[in-house]
């Protein structure tokens, strides 16, 4: 499974200006609600409830928010580059500016768990971070997401 089988360039948001976790999640709940086609409180209920068990913010300036909704037909993914970093609760403190959020059909299983693993390696790859921290445009973030792990390690 690749980051473009999860995200396209309408699931990309640059410079995203929001001041806390929960408007931050409301606001990416509003957007990929659009994409999916899905209820955007359902959506917003399901993350905050994932929320509720332990924060998806997993350090080093990277959330991974994500949820199973019961009508998903397939996996959603949405990435946003925040303006500000915001206080996510991560597991480091430190405050998060880099969100791939990811929505799973019920029946999912497996599919979710590599979707999740997938998000996590791209995610943990300094260089990557990076890049994403320094790109400015939907264009720009959806490139670097989409290179294959192969042309990273070249």
């Amino acid at each position: 499974m690749e980051i473009n089988d999860l995200v396209s360039t309408s699931g990309v948001v640059s410079n995203l200006k929001v001041s806390s976790k929960k408007q931050a999640i409301q606001e990416l709940a509003r957007r990929v609600a659009e994409i999916s086609g899905q209820p955007e409180r359902a959506v917003f209920d399901v993350l905050m409830e994932r929320e509720r068990l332990g924060t998806t913010g997993v350090g080093n300036g990277i959330a991974i928010p994500h949820g199973k909704l019961e009508n998903l037909d397939s996996l959603y993914g949405l990435f946003a580059r925040l303006e500000t970093p915001v206080d996510f609760q991560a597991i480091d403190d430190q405050p998060v500016d880099l969100i791939f959020l990811l929505l799973a059909p019920e029946s999912a299983g497996a599919d979710h768990l590599k979707a999740l693993a997938r998000v996590s390696r791209l995610l943990r790859d300094k260089p990557t971070c990076k890049k994403l921290r320094g790109t400015n445009t939907v264009d720009g973030l959806y490139a670097i997401l989409t290179e294959s792990m192969e042309s990273r390690a070249a």
